[in-house]
């Protein structure tokens, strides 16, 4: 049986795939303070052009960004400024977790130091 959901399920899993790359998420983070053109985007991250059309063409296929030609030159921009909140929020949440993780090995770290000089006086009985 045909269920709707599935298929946005499909779609996103696809647009997320996508996504999973440093330098797709580097582009998205780029193109949503502006748009530029392939050049300009590849300096700025430091990429080849042949790379980083890659990446575009591949982002525009699921429709993160849209390219817009004038005359020689393509620019492009995000499809929805969305796509831009989207995936801050979930950089949001890993800062978040990784605080956290380094307050817990913090702690870990101040634990074994109280523990340890106990622990030297232990073997030395």
């Amino acid at each position: 049986m045909w269920n709707a959901s599935d298929d946005i399920d499909a779609i996103q899993a696809s647009l997320l795939r996508t996504l999973a790359s440093p330098h797709r998420l580097r582009i998205v983070h780029r193109l949503g303070e502006q748009g530029c053109e392939v050049n300009e985007l590849a300096r700025a991250l430091g990429l080849s052009q042949a790379a980083t059309s890659q990446h575009l063409a591949a982002m525009r296929v699921v429709g993160i960004v849209d390219s817009i030609r004038d005359g020689r030159t393509v620019h492009y921009r995000l499809s929805d400024p969305e796509i831009l909140a989207a995936c801050s929020l979930m950089r949001e949440v890993l800062v978040r977790r990784l605080s956290r993780l380094g307050d817990l090995a913090a702690s870990a770290d101040r634990t074994a130091a109280d523990v340890a000089p106990a622990l030297s006086k232990v073997g030395h009985r």
